[in-house]
């Protein structure tokens, strides 16, 4: 006879119920002292400015890698001024190559999220940006904007931006406004407190889904080349649908972590099931644990 589970409290319903796919958990009693250590810097400083800057994260080849791999994906320019009437955007990157999977579960990014969201939490959305020479400056905006929550408030998702191209002033490095993650219901036009966030390639910024930045105009004579990962709380609807975007050989190959982030995985008590039951259930064959 099968063993039921006795619930008395709806308390009980806030923990994880699954018996045989447990919640993707990291190791935190493995992970290196110098690592949490660093995790902690930059959580400080995410919650005072509203972003950071990580420095020199990639290797020299494996940004050789990605543009190996994603400038031939790269096609047609942006449909509006928001994408850039000259960027280039790939969409759907999970499905066409593997080489940002170590991005989107980098330790120090996987760090700050699980100090900033529930467990499960979801990657929203990945993107291969590249803004072409003359490309003008992107509205400033902050990225969780669609979830229609008045502000202030906590931010519902983050943000990472990847330099695979050296960020600078001159070439269209992503600015932002610090501090702007705190601000009420006003919409921030001014660009005159806005900083680039320049790096070198292989570097990352890091910023709350509130922060206010934009992208910045191309006004060199060469391509920059980013990619960027969002993420959302696991409560919430992610940008991108990746249970019709992903195919059950992509979900055979991408790592544990990486799986959970795009939805197979539950909210507890059952957010995100299927039939009933956990949707990694679905998978052909199931992933082993």
């Amino acid at each position: 006879m099968t063993n039921k589970k006795t619930i008395e409290s709806v308390l009980e319903l806030t923990e994880d119920l699954a018996t045989t796919h447990k919640s993707f958990r990291s190791d935190a009693a493995n992970t290196p002292e110098a690592l949490k250590d660093m995790v902690a810097r930059d959580f400080e400083a995410v919650m005072k400015n509203g972003y950071v800057i990580i420095e020199d994260l990639l290797t020299a080849s494996q940004l050789e890698l990605i543009r190996d791999s994603a400038l031939p994906l790269l096609g047609k320019s942006g449909r509006n001024t928001f994408e850039g009437v000259k960027t280039q955007r790939l969409y759907n990157v999970l499905e066409k190559t593997r080489v940002i999977d170590l991005l989107a579960t980098h330790p120090r990014i996987t760090g700050l999220l699980d100090r900033l969201f529930q467990p499960n939490y979801l990657l929203s959305q990945a993107q291969v940006i590249n803004i072409l020479p003359g490309e003008s400056a992107q509205p400033l905006h902050y990225d969780d904007g669609f979830y229609p929550v008045p502000r202030p408030r906590p931010p519902f998702g983050a943000a990472t931006v990847w330099a695979i191209d050296e960020f600078t002033e001159e070439n269209g490095a992503t600015v932002v406004i610090p501090e702007s993650h705190n601000l009420g219901k006003e919409i921030v036009t001014d660009r005159a407190k806005a900083i680039p966030a320049v790096m070198p390639a292989g570097s990352v910024v890091f910023f709350l889904g509130t922060l206010w930045h934009g992208g910045g105009a191309n006004r060199s004579n060469a391509d920059r080349l980013a990619v960027t990962c969002q993420y959302c709380e696991p409560w919430l609807r992610p940008q991108e649908n990746f249970f019709l975007e992903l195919s059950q050989s992509t979900l055979s190959q991408i790592p544990e972590q990486l799986l959970s982030m795009v939805g197979y995985s539950i909210h507890p008590p059952f957010m995100g099931m299927v039939n009933g039951m956990h949707p990694k259930r679905t998978l052909q064959p199931i992933k082993p644990e």
